[in-house]
């Protein structure tokens, strides 16, 4: 089945995966929401979101939201139960404060992506609880820690609270300027963005920064726009690889992918030796897409293996918006999106 998208294997790939995590993956149980993410975005990617029992899932995203008892404390969402909270998608306070429990900014970004994605107009978002948090967050360099108390802050985080900002059109808890600030300081010689400042450019952090540009209404601050294109560019090897000296990987077919389809020059990605990569990465008999030849799948991998399928011009897989990295579809049937005013 070469150059075939198995679509049947990879539907029932995901829908595995939701039943039931891999054994590789039990434990990562306290990112469990990002697990869904990918599966329930891959089977929308797939055109196959209807299979699922939407509802059901939407109930178990809002018990993983926080509700601080005080009026301006901050919310959030947990990545699972997994210290004990009690089901409950309808809680609009804490019952019970358990210590540690608080909002991780990657499992908000998730949480609103797949409330989308599914359907919901964020009714029961508690949506002051999560800009306190995402203010409180902030770092006076501008980059964003994940969680309050300590922690590493960098692009990755910087981007999530972009995102999350993006959908909630409100953006009132950022210093923009700060951010764009750390974002251009974070800008190599190369052209790619790195980490932190100083830092090696990388594939999925230079993603994370010029999305955020993006988000934000801001990609005219990039210095060396061109550089950064060439850059993009040179990762290509077949598929694409994150850093220079190092084998081609599926999920920088959206990293990288994504970044040139942001700055409209998609038309100089090598489509067919993007998708020849990838196929070469599907597993026909579990379902599912690897990192490279001869891994086994993983959700992470599989799902930005068929983002870089639609990036290569294959219309078995819906539309993307690289913006947030779900189908279009999604980002124009769920609650309004806004960008700040400049």
């Amino acid at each position: 089945m070469k150059n075939q998208l198995n679509k049947n294997a990879h539907i029932n790939y995901f829908k595995s995966c939701l039943e039931c995590l891999p054994t590789f993956a039990q434990s990562q149980e306290n990112n469990r929401l990002t697990m869904i993410y990918f599966c329930v975005s891959s089977l929308d990617l797939l055109d196959s979101i209807n299979i699922l029992d939407k509802e059901s899932i939407i109930n178990y995203i809002y018990s993983l939201q926080i509700h601080p008892k005080d009026p301006n404390g901050v919310g959030g969402f947990r990545g699972s139960p997994f210290i004990g909270i009690p089901f409950n998608p309808f809680r609009t306070c804490e019952d019970i404060e358990f210590p540690y429990d608080q909002g991780h900014i990657a499992m908000i970004y998730v949480a609103l992506c797949l409330l989308r994605i599914l359907g919901n107009n964020y009714d029961r978002i508690n949506k002051r609880a999560i800009l306190n948090l995402l203010h409180k967050l902030q770092q006076p360099n501008g980059s964003f820690c994940p969680v309050l108390g300590g922690s590493e802050s960098d692009m990755r985080f910087v981007y999530c609270a972009s995102a999350i900002s993006y959908m909630l059109s409100d953006w009132s808890a950022i210093d923009i300027n700060k951010m764009l600030n750390y974002i251009k300081s974070c800008q190599s010689y190369d052209g790619g963005f790195g980490q932190a400042p100083g830092c090696e450019s990388h594939g999925g952090i230079s993603y994370c920064a010029l999305a955020s540009l993006s988000l934000s209404g801001h990609l005219d601050v990039i210095n060396n726009l061109q550089d950064f294109i060439r850059w993009c560019c040179e990762r290509q090897i077949s598929g694409f690889q994150g850093r220079i000296n190092k084998d081609a990987d599926t999920c920088y077919s959206f990293w990288i992918g994504g970044c040139l389809e942001l700055l409209n020059c998609g038309h100089l990605i090598n489509s067919s030796e993007l998708e020849a990569f990838i196929f070469i990465c599907q597993s026909n008999s579990t379902g599912g897409f690897s990192k490279q030849p001869g891994f086994p799948p993983d959700m992470l991998h599989s799902y930005y293996s068929l983002c870089g399928l639609r990036i290569a011009q294959n219309i078995e897989v819906l539309p993307i918006d690289f913006n947030l990295g779900i189908s279009k579809r999604a980002v124009e049937n769920g609650p309004q999106v806004s960008k700040p005013q400049i």
